[in-house]
């Protein structure tokens, strides 16, 4: 519950704090508080003796704000006649706003719609993009006339991979009873690579038993 002093400066609003303070070292809690701010910044000056709690108060909270005020001061005074009932209030008030203090104000909207662009970049950026595609004409030559190519076409059929699509194929006549096979392939740039299917996959084993060698007759960008 809020304690309420009036007219600290005011020998009768010393005797408030003073017993405010019996059997107690702070005007709130265990502890240095805004309270005790408030409260000393609204008493004139340090309590005579005839006030023990409230002078030891007083000294104790003038140890801490030196403590955080460490500069040499070299003391001043007020001139003037004794502040009126109402003057702590300032003193309150400027302690209540160091509370609520925003250090970095209220955001604008144009702060608002720079920080939902940023956001939008970053989730854009974790999107995967789309790979390139690619069409892929490949032949295919058999090692003699006796290669059984309907074998031979299964075995290239037979590689399989993410990214990679076997089209239409046709067997083109090349001489002396040879043929060799044609065939179209559709791949995904990112996944496969023409030269290393051929390598790792159509002419070596078990494939190479019916395949002597391939080559690339056409590449075009999907």
């Amino acid at each position: 519950m809020a304690v309420t002093f009036s007219d600290l400066h005011t020998e009768q609003g010393v005797k408030s704090v003073e017993e405010h303070l019996a059997g107690k070292t702070y005007i709130s809690g265990d502890q240095l508080s805004v309270d005790d701010v408030k409260v000393y910044a609204a008493v004139l000056e340090k309590p005579s003796n005839a006030f023990p709690n409230a002078s030891k108060w007083y000294d104790c909270v003038a140890s801490h704000l030196a403590k955080s005020f460490p500069g040499k001061a070299v003391g001043v005074s007020i001139g003037g006649s004794a502040a009126p009932a109402h003057a702590e209030a300032p003193a309150a008030a400027a302690a209540d706003d160091d509370d609520d203090m925003d250090l970095f104000g209220d955001e604008t909207e144009e702060e608002k719609k720079a920080a939902e662009e940023r956001e939008a970049a970053k989730k854009d950026t974790k999107k995967p993009k789309e790979s390139g595609k690619s069409s892929v004409l490949m032949e295919v030559k058999p090692w003699d006339d006796e290669t059984d190519m309907k074998k031979l076409e299964a075995a290239v059929r037979s590689v399989e991979m993410p990214g990679l699509l076997w089209g239409a194929s046709k067997l083109v006549p090349v001489g002396y009873g040879i043929k060799k096979l044609t065939i179209m392939l559709t791949i995904v740039d990112d996944l496969v690579s023409p030269d290393n299917l051929i390598e790792d996959y159509l002419t070596c084993e078990p494939n190479n038993e019916y395949i002597q060698s391939v080559d690339i007759v056409a590449f075009n960008k999907i």
